[in-house]
């Protein structure tokens, strides 16, 4: 997983809620974490990850997630098992120089 990635899971996680998460970015991370994303009427879309499926929304004003937005979000990628400690353990240990 790209650096990049891994530090929109952060921030996707941390606390307090960010509000400073952009749409494209997260819906990038979704495409590289193999989500199927099927839009459906209006903002909403399907998103299919690790056999969990939800509804997500697009922003309607905005590139940005709004905290309400990234809340949602998180809790969907902890249910389809994409947190920041889970990733951290499915890292191969660093070798040594």
């Amino acid at each position: 997983m790209s650096h990049k990635h891994e530090q929109l899971i952060q921030s996707i996680f941390r606390e307090p809620i960010s509000a400073n998460i952009h749409w494209r970015e997260a819906e990038s991370l979704l495409h590289h974490l193999g989500a199927e994303i099927e839009p459906l009427s209006g903002a909403r879309l399907r998103v299919k990850l690790n056999g969990y499926e939800d509804v997500l929304h697009r922003p309607h004003q905005g590139a940005t997630l709004d905290r309400s937005a990234v809340k949602n979000l998180r809790e969907y990628l902890a249910r389809a098992r994409v947190t920041p400690s889970l990733l951290e353990a499915e890292k191969p240990p660093a070798k040594n120089a």
